[in-house]
């Protein structure tokens, strides 16, 4: 872990927006449980979708790149020992 100073433009719950040093345009931040919350979303959503359509692949895509960046997030707070906000379901 690191600190550094990031430019904050907005800081409105589960809205934040802030500009990472090195980076051109600001970033969205999404919190842990929102993001997990998006992940489950993503997955029903696959789910209920006609498979093989340009729809279900737009969904599986969505659906495969929240859950990695769900997985990654895991592995930081494990790393750091840090507790989640949420309770990962076994594919997590």
């Amino acid at each position: 872990m690191r600190t550094e100073t990031v430019e904050i433009y907005s800081d409105a719950s589960n809205a934040a927006v802030i500009r990472h040093p090195g980076r051109q345009f600001p970033g969205m931040l999404i919190q842990g449980d929102t993001l997990h919350n998006l992940s489950r979303m993503a997955a029903a959503a696959l789910a209920g979708a006609v498979p093989d359509t340009d729809h279900w692949y737009d969904l599986q895509e969505l659906a495969d790149d929240l859950r990695v960046r769900t997985e990654f997030y895991i592995q930081v707070m494990r790393e750091h020992g840090l507790e989640l906000p949420f309770f990962p379901a076994a594919a997590d």
